[in-house]
């Protein structure tokens, strides 16, 4: 079976049984496990299931529970880990989006060429680094450029981040708080994206 189809069927089965779905997925198993033991989600920060483009939960509350078990955190729901939540809890979510499936990220080509990267650098299912790792290390890259903007809100640090436009004007963003990697994501208009920006705030889910 073709990788893609593979994840089509384990997103299906996560809405009944979420450990099935995990294990019919030998790459996503070892990476949580990988993941786990090398402590590589203290690097991401907290976030919430419940998209604020979509008002409801983009994950069902098994496959939330599931995943923190595999990946050994405590969460309490709809807050979890951002990087177990945003990297391969998206790549399970079957919810639409204005922006299209939240997965599309991982799986389209668009996000790894804006960062710069080699094609299918950010394929979850190949390389010899676990998708949480190459994801860290390219939100990281992203929010260290000096033009990153700051801002304060509810008393917190968020750091947000745009990589030099692609020639059709995609860019890389990526997002922390308090030092902590959020997100990352590809925006079709990078100069639209901090036009409205507005006022600060704890933004794209962060918790």
């Amino acid at each position: 079976m073709h990788p893609l189809d593979a994840l089509d069927a384990a997103a299906h089965l996560a809405a009944t049984d979420p450990a099935a779905a995990i294990s019919s997925l030998p790459w996503l198993s070892a990476s949580l496990a990988d993941d786990a033991a090398a402590g590589r989600f203290a690097r991401w920060g907290r976030s919430s299931v419940i998209d604020e483009n979509v008002g409801a939960a983009v994950l069902p509350r098994p496959l939330f529970d599931e995943l923190h078990a595999r990946a050994g955190l405590e969460a309490a729901w709809p807050v979890g880990n951002a990087g177990l939540l945003h990297v391969y809890g998206y790549l399970l979510s079957t919810t639409p989006t204005p922006y299209g499936l939240k997965r599309e990220r991982w799986l389209t080509g668009d996000l790894e060429r804006a960062c710069g990267l080699a094609v299918a650098a950010l394929l979850p299912w190949i390389g010899a680094e676990t998708l949480l790792s190459r994801a860290t290390s390219a939100a990281s890259a992203l929010l260290a450029r000096p033009d990153a903007l700051t801002e304060e809100a509810e008393g917190r640090t968020a750091r947000i981040a745009l990589g030099a436009p692609l020639p059709d004007g995609t860019a890389a963003l990526a997002y922390a708080v308090d030092g902590l990697i959020v997100t990352m994501f590809p925006v079709a208009d990078p100069a639209a994206v901090r036009a409205g920006l507005g006022a600060p705030r704890l933004r794209w889910n962060a918790a």
